[in-house]
């Protein structure tokens, strides 16, 4: 897993964010059976820590290129591939419901099940080097499993152009359709998202994994639900010491004291 996935905590010298580095550079970092593996792991691993804030990076040109289509075309049978996809969809699903938020940190391109991981992290920054598409539809294969994140980030009918096309986007225009948060230069981009995990690291660990927990199941039900949801989840909150800290250090006019 450490070749595959190269793991460095209190990146960023922040106490509490782990980077995580697809280790692949010259398969563009695609997502082959062991390098899908060692991530759903790592992921795991530090869903259960003290991880306030986690960086999903690739080593070399690329973000990552998506599935390892060789090793695919290798073995084909409709067991496998439905395992195949599964696996991935188990991993894609971990990055969401893991309690600490996981920002794509983009430095080049990302392409079919690799823009799909950069949907499924909650938040991106993206180099303005960097290029995206869910381009399978260019090999006769559509990108049905990249579809579900894409079309939960951008709008349908930008997301279906995408899929129909399999058209590269440049990173401007993934910021406008709200694939990526931040664009920025190749030399800024570190610090752009150092800065967003900095800020993200700063506030109460269980009042963001609160919220990420109620952000994506309130987006799956109706709005009633939903406000039954989140009014149980602001209600916990309260209680919780961080909170009951912050709120008197607002009435009191003081910065709140926070481990």
């Amino acid at each position: 897993m450490s070749e595959l996935v190269l793991i460095e905590r209190d990146a960023y010298d922040i106490k509490g964010v782990v980077r995580l580095t697809l280790n692949r550079p010259d398969a563009f970092n695609a997502l082959s059976e062991p390098m899908l593996d060692a991530l759903e792991r790592a992921l795991q691993d530090i869903a259960q820590s003290d991880a306030r804030v986690v960086v999903l990076a690739g080593e070399g040109r690329a973000f990552c290129a998506g599935h390892d289509l060789k090793e695919m075309r290798a073995q084909p049978a409709i067991d496998y591939y439905r395992e195949l996809f599964a696996r991935c969809s188990r991993m894609m699903l971990t990055i969401q419901r893991m309690p600490q938020p996981v920002i794509a940190r983009v430095q080049g391109i990302a392409t079919a099940a690799g823009c799909q991981l950069v949907a499924m992290c909650d938040l991106a920054v993206a180099s303005s080097e960097a290029r995206f598409a869910v381009s399978g539809v260019n090999l006769g294969l559509f990108c049905a499993t990249p579809s579900v994140a894409l079309s939960r980030n951008v709008s349908r009918k930008a997301a279906f152009e995408m899929l129909v096309t399999g058209e590269f986007i440049d990173a401007a225009t993934a910021r406008e359709r709200g694939l990526v948060n931040r664009v920025a230069s190749p030399g800024e981009l570190d610090d752009t998202v150092r800065k967003m995990a900095a800020t993200i690291a700063a506030k109460p660990r269980e009042a963001v994994a609160a919220g990420k927990d109620l952000f994506y199941r309130q987006l799956e039900t109706g709005i009633e639900a939903a406000y039954a949801l989140a009014s149980e989840t602001m209600a916990c909150n309260m209680m919780d010491d961080a909170t009951l800290e912050g709120t008197q250090a607002f009435i009191e006019k003081r910065p709140p004291r926070w481990d």
